[in-house]
């Protein structure tokens, strides 16, 4: 019998592989002699670097890069080696230079904070010589529509007097021009793809400032500033390019840095989960499989939308795999999940037990539904 276990991270708890080998441990408490093919999996977010190399056996490497205010922080990132069909390839979670996380709520600043971390970090990719560099975007502490990244990268945003802007997306109601011509020329020959699973414009009602920007700190004035200045770098951007990437699907996420690898990067937008699938080998893992198991901390009805159990029960559906879920809570509308391949699903807790109790527990409850949904499965498949 073979089981493939493809679970994203369980939030302030287990990352994706020690999911994943909780998991195998009740699976093999129920069935000594199954093959058991682990892919711990992600969405694009947290987690998706370690979750990218346990799978490829990538390296991890660390920069010393400026955080969102300017200050520096070592940022890990992964490396993993090319060969005759796969280029040397960068993983790079843009919060691990920029993230919300590391700006204590009294600190936080979204006029001011800056994504040129998340651009030190692709230029320390290209010096590496990667020649695909796949960006993670979520949890960004930033609203400068990227652009901090491309300053790091060689972009100059010019003000009225000729001088540099500084740092955030308040000064950009200042930018007046932008000079390209310093911009990395090995840009133009990287394959650079954004994992990003939300399709926000840039501006307006929907956009990075008015969504994302409360999350940061900005106060209902500071989201009106924001969305003024974002204004004037996508008009700005426009003319300098010809072409106007503000509507473009993807380019307000992450404070708007998707509206930067959009216009200036050539980037490719594609949903997390089908980026590591892709890189972890899940569709040749499910072939052949008699049943898999998914999960992530909280599952409900948003889970459709780009999270990791969605995505590992398509690819299961589509090979004929039975997928169950593991996940710490339900929330309303988890049903919904068996639209897409999800057979049934599966809360952690055992009774009445605290937050603070099942993430403490968290590997011993996962082995022992795993190994509980296994004897079930087994039952099933005996008597059939």
């Amino acid at each position: 019998m073979k089981i493939v276990i493809a679970p994203d991270s369980f939030k302030e708890s287990l990352s994706a592989p020690d999911t994943a080998a909780a998991i195998a441990r009740g699976v093999r408490a129920a069935c000594p002699t199954a093959e058991i093919v682990c892919v711990p999996m992600a969405d694009g977010g947290e987690g998706t670097v370690a979750a990218v190399l346990q799978a490829t056996q990538g390296q991890w490497r660390s920069t010393r890069v400026s955080d969102a205010l300017g200050e520096p922080v070592d940022a890990a990132w992964g490396w993993i080696e090319g060969h005759a069909r796969l280029p040397h390839t960068a993983v790079i979670e843009m919060a691990a230079a920029a993230g919300l996380e590391h700006v204590p709520p009294a600190r936080r600043d979204p006029l001011r904070a800056t994504s040129h971390g998340v651009g030190e970090l692709l230029r320390a990719a290209l010096d590496a010589g990667a020649q695909r560099i796949i960006l993670g975007l979520g949890g960004s502490a930033t609203n400068d529509a990227g652009a901090g990244l491309l300053t790091a990268l060689g972009l100059r945003i010019l003000a009225a007097d000729g001088s540099a802007l500084e740092a955030g997306g308040g000064a950009l109601a200042r930018a007046v021009r932008l000079d390209a011509s310093g911009l990395d020329p090995r840009l133009a020959h990287t394959l650079i793809e954004v994992a990003c699973d939300v399709d926000n414009p840039l501006c307006g009602p929907k956009g990075a400032s008015a969504v994302f920007g409360p999350q940061k700190g900005a106060t209902p004035q500071q989201v009106a500033e924001l969305d003024a200045a974002l204004t004037v770098f996508a008009d700005l951007c426009a003319g300098t390019l010809g072409r106007d990437e503000r509507d473009a699907p993807g380019a307000g996420a992450a404070g708007g840095l998707g509206f930067a690898a959009h216009a200036f990067l050539g980037a490719r937008f594609r949903p997390g989960v089908e980026l590591v699938a892709e890189l972890g080998g899940l569709a040749q893992a499910m072939q052949g499989a008699d049943l898999a198991f998914t999960g992530e901390g909280r599952m409900d009805e948003q889970t459709l939308h780009g999270k990791t159990p969605a995505g590992v029960a398509r690819i299961g559906k589509a090979a004929g795999v039975p997928v169950v879920a593991l996940a710490g809570s339900l929330g309303a509308g988890y049903e919904r999940l068996n639209e897409v391949g999800i057979v049934a699903a599966f809360s952690l807790a055992p009774g009445p037990i605290t937050l603070e109790q099942a993430c403490a527990r968290a590997a011993e409850l996962l082995a022992e539904r795993a190994r509980d949904v296994t004897r079930l499965f087994l039952a099933g498949h005996r008597s059939t």
